[in-house]
């Protein structure tokens, strides 16, 4: 096995990404974290479709829907990446957009690495939590290490 083999194997750190400070802050310890340990980083956002209900419950999403809403969470994402280590991070950082629930999608891409990383509260929660559900439903399930970034002003 290659070094670079070894270190993907060993070294990649999963970041939950929603453009929320918490997010951006775990994103910010995780690039630390891999600098020192030679490792990388995936940061990982999760996109789905709204809910739409009508006088007949759920409405489907029309076709054009999915292309755009997944682009939409690629500019958030890479905005995001951005925003929290700028354009030239001391390690390699890799963006992935995914369709599904954030926690699912969380825990499907941290399969494998060696931690996940989350903030301890997201953009859908409420401020009164003590930690959100997402945070809450990866330490429960996770296969590996899960940190949970609680911030300053939390």
């Amino acid at each position: 096995m290659s070094m670079a083999d070894q270190r993907e194997e060993t070294g990649r750190i999963v970041v939950g990404v929603d453009g929320s400070d918490s997010s951006k802050q775990a994103l910010r310890w995780a690039v630390r974290q891999a600098e020192a340990t030679g490792g990388v980083v995936e940061a990982v956002t999760a996109w789905d479709f709204p809910q739409f209900h009508g006088a007949l419950g759920w409405l489907p999403p029309s076709s054009g829907d999915e292309a755009a809403l997944e682009a939409r969470a690629r500019k958030e994402l890479d905005e995001a990446v951005e925003e929290a280590v700028g354009s030239q991070p001391p390690v390699e950082v890799r963006s992935e957009v995914r369709y599904g629930t954030p926690a699912s999608v969380l825990l499907n891409a941290a399969h494998g690495a060696t931690l996940l990383v989350v903030g301890s509260r997201g953009l859908g929660g409420f401020a009164g939590l003590l930690l959100g559900s997402v945070a809450q439903h990866c330490t429960q399930h996770a296969a590996c290490p899960v940190l949970v970034l609680r911030g300053d002003s939390q």
